[in-house]
């Protein structure tokens, strides 16, 4: 049982096990911590059923090891987040889903219910931590499909009642190096062509999509799921994976996950990029990424024009995200705009003026948009090569001032 836990999680799981035995309700470690028990990988975070109130004993964990609760009383779940650890305590527990895609009606049960309920057998295992712990609940076949490295869905209803389960199916196999059985790859074909991945919200799908954006090889899986169609289920213009295709060509894994999200919107124009990140609810800065990586396409044709002068170059890709641009780089056909856009985020970027507001201030510089100006000034021409230090910086300050003087008297 703790053959995946490190000595902070066994100290949780010894807290828990006294809170179980103190109140006397039955605990069981469910999930995906016995997956990974049992194929000796390492455990991350918690996961128990509680035939009970798990809502009450999370409480209690938290009251012992001072972690920070959470409570979703319409689930009957408790996450208690640790330093060592996250414990997640679920009311073992019935699933009624109303409609399609639809989060479910809960009611309590015992733990062969909340085995019943989950959605592939590898995660519908359980290992009883009190009363007379260790003992293996297997009652689908978990520990044989483990064994055979194969994702089996457990209810033929089980992607209509929820569809995120199949990107859950992708990270499972893919992560582990498994295969999704057939009738699981059928009933997955059969909920994508019967439109049911519409009925799930952008936000849920945002966070799957993060999921596999947090896995180690993102490119994989995403390539993956755009096999099996669950891309263009998401959205019909993302059923072009070129960008996935070239990222994944180029010769060189990218280590940030935003490339891959950028690789996503490569391809597509404006309106349906547009209309992507409004299905998966994007904000802020991946919004930003996504409008980033179709307009540098757009623009390359200038992109490699400015890149005659570096200023030019500097001036038109500062306002994008440097992953746009990294992605652009892997992404572009054409050798001069790779060298461009590489030229930008390998030295342009990094490019500063010695000088400051405060110091041209001293320099009798007045307040306000003529500082701005001589920087930007002193920038172009630090890009540009025409400065080598400092002094050189000073000099053309000095002009510039001299210059503005001069204008305003005449």
């Amino acid at each position: 049982m703790f053959a995946g836990l490190d000595e902070g999680r066994k100290a949780v799981f010894h807290t828990l096990l006294e809170l179980a035995e103190e109140l006397g309700v039955r605990v069981y470690l469910v999930g995906g911590p016995v997956r990974d028990v049992l194929l000796g990988s390492r455990v991350l975070d918690l996961d128990f059923s509680v035939e009970g109130d798990g809502i009450a004993i999370g409480k209690r964990l938290a009251e012992r090891t001072g972690g920070k609760l959470t409570v979703h009383p319409q689930f009957g779940t408790a996450t208690v987040a640790m330093s060592q650890c996250r414990a997640d305590l679920v009311t073992a527990r019935r699933e009624e889903y109303p409609a399609a895609g639809q989060l479910p009606h809960v009611t309590p049960g015992s733990i062969a219910d909340d085995l019943e309920r989950r959605d592939f057998s590898i995660n519908a295992m359980a290992i009883r931590v009190w009363p007379e712990g260790g003992d293996l609940l297997d009652p689908q076949g978990g520990l044989d499909d483990l064994e055979s490295g194969v994702v089996r869905v457990l209810h033929r209803r089980s992607f209509a009642d929820d569809p995120t389960r199949m990107f859950r199916a992708v990270r499972y196999e893919q992560r582990y190096n498994f295969r999704i059985d057939g009738g699981t790859l059928s009933l997955m074909a059969s909920a994508v062509s019967l439109g049911d991945m519409d009925s799930v919200s952008g936000d849920r799908w945002l966070h799957e999509v993060e999921k596999i954006l947090d896995e180690a090889e993102p490119g994989r899986l995403l390539l993956r799921a755009s096999a099996l169609g669950l891309l263009s289920g998401l959205h019909p213009s993302l059923g072009n994976d070129a960008g996935l295709r070239g990222l994944a060509s180029c010769g060189e894994e990218p280590h940030d996950p935003d490339e891959w999200l950028a690789a996503l919107f490569g391809p597509l124009s404006a309106r349906d990029g547009r209309a992507v990140a409004q299905r998966l609810r994007l904000t802020g800065r991946r919004a930003a990424l996504a409008r980033d990586t179709i307009k540098l396409r757009d623009i390359e044709a200038d992109v490699v024009k400015m890149a005659q002068r570096p200023s030019g170059l500097y001036r038109i890709l500062k306002p994008f995200a440097p992953q746009a641009i990294a992605a652009r780089t892997k992404l572009t056909g054409h050798p001069s705009a790779r060298r461009a856009l590489s030229f930008y985020l390998d030295e342009l970027r990094f490019v500063r003026t010695s000088l400051n507001g405060d110091d041209l201030l001293e320099m009798g510089a007045f307040q306000g948009p003529q500082v701005g100006e001589i920087l930007t000034q002193l920038l172009d021409a630090r890009l540009d090569g025409k400065l080598s230090g400092r002094e050189d910086e000073r000099a053309l300050a000095r002009r510039l001032l001299a210059r503005t003087r001069k204008g305003a008297t005449n």
